[in-house]
């Protein structure tokens, strides 16, 4: 697939991947925490759940296409060699600890969400927003070579 195609499909779903995330987090989480309303998250993750998963699944494949289309293939991944393949890298460390995350909210977190544990979802919802963004941010180190 041709390399400017997929920087446009990985741009989008960063879009909704990292938009959505922001959302979550400025809009939706102060006012659940305000009222202590789990719901209201709950129905967030709802609704978006249908977009995000499928942006994620982009942003992850689009990236591994693009990092062969580098020159860092999987046999180079953490090896911290070069300033594209820092970038592929660190961007792949950042995507396991979101997944970590992601799981353990899925197993541990939301089941038993409630206002007691709102604060814990808060964290986790924070954190990978956080995650989102640096992600975003290193992407943009490509373009001028990498860290």
């Amino acid at each position: 697939m041709n390399h400017h195609l997929l920087l446009a499909i990985h741009i989008v779903a960063a879009s909704v991947w990292v938009g959505g995330h922001l959302l979550l987090a400025v809009k939706y989480l102060p006012k659940a925490l305000r009222e202590r309303n789990v719901q209201i998250i709950l129905n967030f993750e709802k609704g978006y759940e249908s977009l995000g998963m499928p942006s994620l699944l982009l942003l992850v494949a689009t990236g591994i296409a693009m990092a062969y289309d580098y020159g860092v293939p999987v046999s180079h991944w953490f090896s911290f060699s070069d300033p594209i393949e820092k970038v592929v890298s660190t961007k792949l460390v950042l995507l396991l600890s979101t997944l970590a995350l992601a799981i353990n909210a899925q197993l541990f977190v939301i089941p038993k969400l409630s206002e007691k544990n709102l604060k814990l979802m808060a964290v986790h919802i924070v954190l990978v927003t956080l995650l989102g963004v640096s992600m975003l941010i290193l992407g943009t180190f490509v373009r001028y070579g990498g860290i």
